[in-house]
């Protein structure tokens, strides 16, 4: 019998990203605590950026977009976000958007895998994705299992389950 196997990913659906901008700028746009303080979003790219006029306007923005990370079924991992800065009058943040698993991060998940997990799943680092193969479906959902206990840096998905 051949093997299965299934990838781990970390990737962002870019739509779900748009959509909660947008949901975001549509909330400051409409809340009386945000009247007058030249609170705004924007992406290009990768980078998020939010304006205000106060710091904890801006940190009143970011956590309105993190809601909406929530919401939209988001990783809060993938969110990157810096201190706010002063830039002139106003404060900004800027927050990447973090997509791909590095090298070292999925060495280190393959490592979890070796160590702590079922005997006989192989983990093969390919490109910005780790591919985990096994004789057993079964030991294959211990080692999802297993991940999801883990406490890792970035958000991960399981795709090409086969």
């Amino acid at each position: 019998m051949a093997d299965s196997s299934f990838d781990i990913v970390s990737k962002v659906e870019w739509q779900e990203v748009d959509n909660a901008i947008n949901q975001t700028s549509r909330e400051i746009a409409t809340r009386f605590d945000f009247k007058n303080v030249g609170a705004e979003i924007s992406r290009s790219g990768e980078k998020i950026e939010m304006k205000a006029n106060g710091e904890e306007r801006v940190r009143a923005v970011l956590d309105i977009l993190q809601t909406k990370f929530v919401k939209r079924g988001l990783s809060l991992k993938a969110l990157d976000a810096n201190e706010p800065q002063l830039s002139g009058k106003e404060y900004k943040i800027f927050a990447n958007v973090k997509e791909g698993i590095t090298t070292e991060d999925a060495k280190k998940v393959a490592k979890i895998i070796r160590d702590e997990g079922p005997k006989g799943v192989k983990a093969q680092v390919q490109g910005d994705e780790l591919r985990v193969s096994s004789k057993s479906r079964d030991d294959l959902q211990a080692v999802q299992a297993l991940l999801k206990g883990k406490d890792l840096d970035f958000a991960i998905q399981y795709v090409n389950y086969r």
